[in-house]
């Protein structure tokens, strides 16, 4: 099994359309890419903290590859916006693909290079190595199906 983890948003939409997936098998809603240990929804609503509204996908690559998945990363989310999905505005709406090795800092540098190809805007989409993922609190996780809105 390998993960991956994405920021694009709300983390309810992007958590549902990835453990849509055939070949996911676990995701967690959380945050990443802040300065505090264990923040807490309203923390890193208020900004302050620094961390992405982030979803950690477990997946199985002999059923579902890494290229998949940005692919249907790259359709989820608009990569032209800074601090910005949709009417979520803010840097813990902003996007990024957290990395766990070369390989897939590789494959994700070539996949933004191919999806750049069919948008005017530059992506703004950040591309670094994964820090460390905090699981957002238990009413956040699955949201979106738990509540029977999708």
């Amino acid at each position: 099994m390998e993960k991956a983890l994405f920021a694009g948003g709300c983390f309810w939409g992007i958590q549902q359309a990835f453990s849509e997936l055939e070949g996911v098998l676990d995701t967690k809603a959380g945050y990443s890419g802040g300065k505090r240990v264990n923040p807490t929804y309203e923390q890193v609503c208020s900004g302050a903290t620094g961390h992405a509204e982030s979803v950690l996908v477990t997946f199985d690559p002999n059923v579902i590859s890494y290229e998949t998945l940005l692919e249907v990363f790259w359709n989820l989310i608009d990569p032209t916006t800074i601090n910005r999905q949709g009417v979520d505005v803010g840097n813990q709406y902003r996007s990024a693909i957290f990395v766990f090795n070369d390989i897939q800092n590789r494959i994700a540098l070539e996949s933004r290079r191919k999806h750049q190809l069919s948008l005017e805007q530059p992506i703004v989409t950040e591309i670094i190595a994964a820090p460390d993922f905090y699981e957002a609190e238990p009413y956040h996780q699955h949201y979106l199906k738990n509540k029977k809105l999708v």
